[in-house]
């Protein structure tokens, strides 16, 4: 969008969105993510038996080198405060789906590694996701406005970063 005039913004296509108009557009995407989100999460935890946090972590160590990351990193990447963090993976160390390994180069550095009951459960919910998504959004997206979707939501990812 280009810049303001008055109480409407310029879209590149040349339309003029209202500020209602705006704010309506940005609660339908929010609305559609939490819908599909929740559907899905809910649907990962009753085939999987995986609480939504506790998918997160094993998906990002399933797709990281060694299958593992520091805790702090994990925690920080997991959007979780660190208390709430231990709890989870405590939870998750308890079901044998982690452990925790100190770091050889560093003593203040644990990592969080997926066991081999870990990385089966973590590969068993990344094809449950994945079925999920081609069901909920691929499909009926179809695959240009589906690249488009992610493309897009990089570019605000990339532009918002911290």
């Amino acid at each position: 969008m280009s810049p303001r005039r008055g109480t409407e913004a310029v879209a590149d296509e040349g339309d003029l969105l209202s500020d209602d108009e705006t704010v309506t557009w940005w609660g339908l995407v929010i609305e559609g993510y939490h819908t599909t989100h929740s559907l899905m999460m809910d649907e990962i935890s009753q085939r999987v038996d995986l609480a939504p946090g506790s998918f997160d972590i094993l998906i990002r160590l399933l797709r990281s080198p060694g299958h593992r990351l520091p805790m702090t990193r994990l925690a920080v990447e997991a959007a979780l405060s660190s208390g709430g963090f231990t709890k989870v993976a405590d939870r998750l160390a308890r079901a044998d789906l982690i452990c925790r390994e100190p770091s050889a180069e560093d003593r203040r550095v644990v990592y969080a590694v997926l066991t081999e009951h870990g990385l089966e459960v973590a590969e068993e919910a990344r094809e449950v996701c994945a079925e999920i998504l081609r069901d909920r959004i691929l499909r009926p997206l179809g695959e240009q406005q589906s690249q488009s979707l992610a493309a897009a939501m990089r570019t605000l990812r990339n532009a918002n970063a911290a």
